[in-house]
């Protein structure tokens, strides 16, 4: 078994997890409706802090 072949092995095996992944991610992301928790998140930057200054 050469190291050409092992590195060909180890690209094969990163490109399905890779992939694996995305899916993942599309999965968690849309198929799980989770579009209030996004909002929810998105508006943060834009809430009013309490005045810690006393």
């Amino acid at each position: 078994m050469g190291l050409e072949q092992i590195f060909d092995n180890a690209s094969s095996v990163m490109t399905v997890v890779s992939f694996t992944t995305f899916l993942g991610i599309l999965l968690w992301t849309f198929v799980l409706n989770r579009r209030g928790d996004f909002d929810a998140q998105a508006s943060l930057p834009f809430a009013d802090e309490e005045d810690s200054r006393g």
